[in-house]
């Protein structure tokens, strides 16, 4: 645990506050002074509503949009795109349109408000439990957009909206504090893919770029072997045995697979669901260059052979958010 710390460390951004603070098991700060701070940041949140207990909330560095949310995405060709084969991205077709979003940028910022195909899209992603995740940002007439609180709630990202700042949990989509508690965005088919696999899929789509590519060190991950650690944070959501906290594992609603099955098997058919696994896809946490860094494969899920929306997440997540009795499969 000593050496993880220690090489997180030579890491010198915000990440370093998050990840030591999920390897220590970060307790929250005292509450009257965390809603001082939460209203000053926050001015326009109605913090008298909420789904939640505000004591599950956890500031543990960063601020309000640390860290940076982009607002005006960048893209190139995929097929002249300079990136590893196998680096992870998130894929979206819709009317035609094909953008991919590589990981390598997603672990910096988390949040692009994008459209794709006429569609006002929110794509999120929360490197603490591997949930990447695809949202209609349309809800009730108006469309919203997107930026971080920069806190964690049960080790995923809180959003908050612009237009009325109430906060949001990623894994979700669902509003939990200020005016539009209990509402839930839309989510959609995406694909967590390699960028070949993207390519071969849609070789006419577009690739997310930096808007610039030196405030970050994209291709490089500051989460190196953070899935061979049990934070323990994370250890108390009664996973069945065999099932550790940060394994991987392919959520459809509130049903669950291990990935490990799922990839020993190579399709799963649970009725006209169908999960397919195959090779080359790098994992974020396994080494500093996420381009050299271990196969974890892709996922495609669909019904019927339509793609439906899924998540590839740390098994205490489908606990956390789904329930103690959120169905995992063995």
């Amino acid at each position: 645990m000593a050496q993880a710390v220690t090489r997180r460390m030579q890491v010198k951004t915000w990440v370093v506050g998050v990840l030591l603070a999920a390897l220590i098991g970060i307790a929250p700060a005292d509450s009257r002074a965390q809603d001082a701070a939460f209203r000053a940041e926050f001015p326009q949140t109605d913090f008298s509503k909420m789904s939640i207990d505000f004591d599950e909330i956890v500031t543990d560095g960063p601020r309000r949009d640390d860290i940076p949310p982009i607002h005006e995405p960048k893209f190139v060709a995929v097929a002249e795109a300079d990136i590893g084969p196998q680096e992870p991205v998130i894929g979206i077709v819709i009317n035609g349109d094909a953008r991919a979003y590589p990981l390598r940028i997603l672990l910096w910022h988390e949040i692009v408000n994008d459209v794709v195909g006429g569609v006002p899209v929110l794509v999120s992603y929360c490197p603490l439990c591997n949930s990447g995740v695809v949202f209609d940002r349309r809800l009730d007439g108006r469309v919203l957009k997107f930026g971080n609180t920069g806190r964690i709630r049960y080790f995923d990202m809180v959003m908050y909206d612009i237009e009325t700042q109430s906060w949001w949990q990623q894994f979700l989509g669902e509003a939990i504090v200020g005016n539009l508690t209990g509402a839930r965005l839309n989510p959609l088919p995406a694909r967590l893919e390699s960028v070949a696999a993207f390519r071969e899929r849609a070789p006419q789509g577009k690739l997310l770029v930096p808007n610039d590519a030196r405030i970050r060190p994209y291709g490089a991950s500051p989460y190196v072997g953070f899935e061979n650690e049990t934070p323990r944070a994370v250890s108390g959501y009664g996973l069945p045995d065999g099932i550790r906290p940060l394994d991987r594992v392919v959520i459809v609603g509130k049903e669950a697979w291990p990935l490990a099955q799922v990839r020993s098997a190579g399709v799963v058919r649970v009725g006209d669901l169908e999960i397919r696994w195959t090779p080359g896809q790098n994992s974020i946490h396994d080494k500093r260059t996420i381009a050299q860094s271990r196969d974890v494969g892709n996922v495609v899920v669909q019904r019927g052979g339509v793609d439906v929306p899924y998540d590839v997440t740390f098994a205490f997540a489908h606990r956390a958010f789904n329930g103690m009795n959120a169905v995992i499969h063995q």
